[in-house]
């Protein structure tokens, strides 16, 4: 199914009914990556998973995709599906998103999962880091999804999810560069949002990867405990959805 956003296609699927949850992916992702976690959660409930823009079946409106805007895209699909009141769970970008969504939208979420995310802005040096992200991209894309993608899991993770890694860069190849580097601008100049989870009053969680090459473990511990959320902590990388899929469809079974 799809919608429309500021003229561009948003692609999304639903499935099950009652007690909406809203399934985000993130960035290099597409809502393929929710796939084997919807048929048993749509069975209790109303499962939505978006493809956001410049990912997937989504198309791109702009030089940058901010999260603000990936969050009204959002808004135009439950607004689709005449959806008032949803939970939300997303994976990095998508938690980004998740919690723009919140600040734009404070009385829609029920309950907000973060799956190796951060309500945390970026540092300088990620900034800077994103920066140099986005140039290389415009310069070999299929040589950054293929960086980008190899560095998300442990080194022992690559091995055992080689075939499953392949399929989500050869997906990615599928995104047009220009997509790839909106996004990634977006990201860079997110607002910082750790006060907005720590008011968040719904039912809230923090899911980490001990080994999570792209955000500092302890310090997404301390900010989840801060914050006041539910911390799981995972043994792998960053990849929750593919390397600890059996304890994550757990935690969102419990998601009210």
């Amino acid at each position: 199914m799809t919608t429309n956003y500021k003229n561009a296609p948003i692609s999304f699927t639903s499935q099950g009914n009652g007690n909406p949850l809203v399934l985000l992916h993130g960035f290099l992702e597409t809502k393929e990556i929710w796939k084997d976690f919807t048929a048993e959660l749509s069975a209790k409930r109303q499962v939505i998973c978006i493809d956001l823009p410049g990912h997937g079946g989504s198309g791109n409106f702009a030089e940058i995709h901010t999260m603000s805007d990936m969050a009204e895209a959002v808004k135009a699909v439950l607004n689709e599906l005449d959806i008032a009141k949803a939970s939300f769970a997303g994976h990095s970008m998508g938690g980004y998103v998740s919690l723009e969504f919140q600040n734009i939208f404070p009385t829609i979420i029920n309950s907000l999962v973060l799956v190796n995310s951060t309500p945390r802005a970026d540092s300088e040096e990620r900034r800077v880091n994103r920066d140099r992200a986005a140039t290389l991209v415009l310069k070999n894309k299929r040589a950054f999804v293929s960086m980008a993608m190899s560095n998300l899991l442990t080194p022992e993770n690559n091995k055992i999810f080689k075939s499953q890694v392949g399929v989500l860069k050869n997906r990615a190849l599928q995104f047009s560069s220009a997509g790839i580097y909106a996004a990634i601008k977006g990201m860079k100049i997110r607002t910082d949002h750790t006060e907005l989870f720590a008011k968040f009053n719904g039912q809230k969680i923090v899911v980490a990867g001990e080994y999570d090459s792209v955000l500092e473990y302890d310090r997404i511990k301390t900010t989840a405990i801060r914050c006041k959320a539910t911390f799981c902590s995972l043994p792998d990388g960053h990849l929750s959805f593919l390397e600890n899929q059996t304890e994550l469809r757990g935690i969102l079974h419990f998601i009210d």
